[in-house]
């Protein structure tokens, strides 16, 4: 694996590398730390893991973290699940994600963008004035620390509004994005029992408007703890009966009360796609994501604050809560609400560009469509600001990583790639962006500080230079406090736990190159992963099987070698159904109006069979590996399966694509 790509694709110059704040906090850490002051990135990271106390410590010096009762330790119990980060100690994420505000109150925080590509600011010091009024507001409503708080919101500045006085009052944040059907959005909020939901009447998407009154309605009869509703007219509409008015309550000029809490208190609840069963609820803390983001952020992503950060997402995809705690850096952060590709495909570069963004997110299945659709970004427009182009989602392909380069060197761009790979479950990166390393074609730079992340084989043995499966074997402060409703911790232990005991195993195919860098293969579970959102198929089978014309359904996805991700639904007909227009557009609106766009299938082919293993579950992850030309005796167990028969029709399925 190390020797395929000997010549990096790019190596940072040395004023970059000097100038860099990851270089600056090394520098400083040897000093007051006794961190490696020669050995570059490896050496640091090293002794991030192995001094984990201590790189933490530093970690909270160095960004100035303010505690408001210290800490006497770093880590209480560091035991995974359940290690114990700073205990005794409190603080508060909106404090510090509002800090700026004293220093740069009439520059701009948040820059909103929607389909017109018009840029409007929203300064520090107006951010601090809403959020200070609307914490007052949920206070006066009776929300206290651990109370739910819920947004059904797009990728607006009210959202950011929202969260930040939900924490500034230790409440619990908790979002979906308007384009989920009440379905989806019911089976995370019930779990959570909020007591204030947020939302708007509708969104625009495309050129077009969508109206979301007759869902919002839905959700107030099937949420009963909700003591208020809070209506953002989006749209332009009156609020609902019973409603509450967003601007009467983000009034008022009031310096923000920051509740101050125990350091492992929730900050918000994130969910994940549901594969079996209902989406797991799962907790981050207020002092975890505090310091992962800082860390991440502002070493990592060599963030500050005259960077514009903009990463194209929506609140259901915890990279909204990831741009979000840019502003910890003082850095302007870029929310744009609307199509990734409308008017036209090179829609999110034209954004970067109207707002000046020095660090560019976006999907690897994006960058992938620009050089399809012969997009020329760098030549087209002024991007002259950009420092550093990331992408996640899905790991970004070789020609992905080369497009990329070669369109920004030609108009004489230094262009910095970082192809990152984290997860919902840490609301962070395991690996990814460092600006000191090369970039080599297909790889991730390296791990990130303070995660010794390993590729292990089955028997938990280290692999360097061969695929094996993601594990981190030390614990991280964003790791999840605890699942919702998952009072003896089972759920959680069994999500990352169950195969190598007391190390994280995360459901990613890895290798870990002996030059230190990082590739990522895809998922090793049955996962499925549209456009960076992982989904569960569970959603979608309770959609489609409510048609009396399916018996049962399968739905893959599957990475494929271009970048791109196929993901066919495979269906059972009910005797005498035929899988004709009709059916398709049916199976195709049913799909779109329980779930999203997104979970839209790319194909929709009939089946003689489902199989299933002997308890009569449905066997995703064979198939799968099926598809990809996994041989049949080495893709599945013989004696799991009910009809091994109906795997050969997959299997020629498989050879017809190949």
């Amino acid at each position: 694996m190390s020797t395929e790509n000997p010549q990096p694709l790019w190596q940072p110059d040395a004023p970059r590398t000097d100038q860099a704040r990851i270089t600056r906090f090394q520098t400083w850490a040897a000093e007051h730390h006794g961190a490696p002051a020669d050995g570059g990135y490896a050496a640091l990271h090293r002794w991030s893991v192995d001094e984990l106390d201590t790189f933490w410590k530093a970690v909270t010096e160095w960004f100035d973290v303010r505690f408001s009762t210290p800490y006497a330790r770093v880590l209480g119990d560091r035991r995974m699940p359940g290690a114990q980060w700073f205990p005794d100690a409190t603080l508060n994420y909106a404090e510090h994600a509002l800090r700026a505000a004293g220093v740069r109150a009439d520059e701009a925080a948040l820059l909103y963008v929607d389909e017109t590509h018009e840029p409007t600011p929203v300064t520090w010091a107006e951010l601090r004035r809403q959020v200070g009024s609307l914490a007052a507001e949920l206070r006066a409503l009776g929300v206290r620390p651990g109370d739910r708080v819920s947004g059904y919101l797009p990728n607006i500045p009210q959202a950011v509004v929202a969260l930040l006085a939900t924490a500034a009052v230790g409440g619990v944040w908790t979002s979906c994005a308007p384009d989920f059907g009440a379905r989806s959005v019911l089976d995370r909020f019930q779990q959570v029992e909020p007591v204030v939901l947020f939302t708007v009447d509708g969104y625009r998407y495309g050129g077009k408007e969508h109206d979301r009154r007759d869902t919002v309605a839905e959700l107030r009869r099937e949420l009963p703890t909700l003591r208020a509703v809070i209506h953002i007219p989006l749209l332009g509409t009156d609020a609902p009966d019973g409603a509450l008015e967003w601007e009467a309550l983000t009034a008022a000029d009031t310096e923000p009360v920051f509740e101050q809490v125990p350091f492992d208190h929730p900050l918000w609840v994130l969910y994940s796609s549901g594969t079996t069963g209902l989406p797991k609820a799962i907790v981050q803390s207020q002092g975890g994501i505090l310091l992962e983001h800082l860390k991440q952020l502002g070493l990592h992503c060599d963030l500050g604050p005259e960077d514009r950060f903009f990463w194209y997402t929506s609140t259901g995809w915890m990279m909204w809560n990831f741009l979000v705690s840019g502003l910890l850096t003082g850095t302007t952060i870029v929310l744009y609400d609307g199509s990734p590709g409308f008017p036209a495909t090179d829609a999110q570069w034209r954004i970067a560009e109207r707002t000046g963004a020095t660090l560019f997110g976006t999907s690897a299945a994006y960058v992938m469509a620009c050089r399809k659709a012969d997009v020329h970004p760098a030549r087209d427009l002024d991007l002259s600001a950009i420092q550093c182009v990331a992408t996640t989602g899905s790991p970004l392909p070789p020609d992905g990583f080369r497009w990329l380069h070669d369109e920004f060197a030609a108009s004489g761009a230094d262009l910095w790639i970082a192809s990152v790979s984290g997860g919902t479950d840490v609301c962070s990166c395991f690996a990814g962006a460092v600006p000191t390393l090369p970039v080599h074609i297909g790889e991730l730079q390296a791990p990130g500080l303070g995660t010794d992340l390993q590729s292990w084989d089955p028997s938990g043995n280290p692999l360097t230079d061969e695929v094996g499966e993601l594990v981190v074997t030390n614990p991280m402060p964003s790791m999840p406090i605890r699942f919702w409703n998952d009072p003896d911790g089972s759920r959680y232990h069994d999500s990352y736990f169950d195969t190598y005991p007391g190390v994280w195993r995360h459901g990613d195919w890895i290798t870990l190159t002996s030059r230190g860098s990082v590739v990522i293969h895809g998922r090793s579970d049955s996962t499925l992963n549209r456009q960076g959102v992982r989904m569960g198929s569970a959603d979608i089978y309770e959609a489609v099987e409510r048609l009396p014309e399916i018996r049962e359904s399968l739905v893959i996805g599957i990475e494929q070698p271009d970048g791109g991700y196929w993901m066919p639904l495979f269906v059972h007909l009910a005797p005498g159904a035929a899988l004709d227009d009709a059916l398709l557009d049916r199976i195709k609106r049913t799909i779109r109006a329980n779930l999203s766009p997104r979970h839209v299938p790319d194909e929709v082919i009939e089946v003689p069979g489902i199989p299933h293993t002997l308890t009569g579950k449905r066997i995703e992850v064979p198939v799968k590996r099926l598809l990809q030309g996994t041989p049949l005796d080495k893709a599945v167990n013989p004696g799991s399966i009910d009809n091994l028969e109906l795997l050969h029709f997959y299997e020629d399925l498989a050879r017809k694509r190949a």
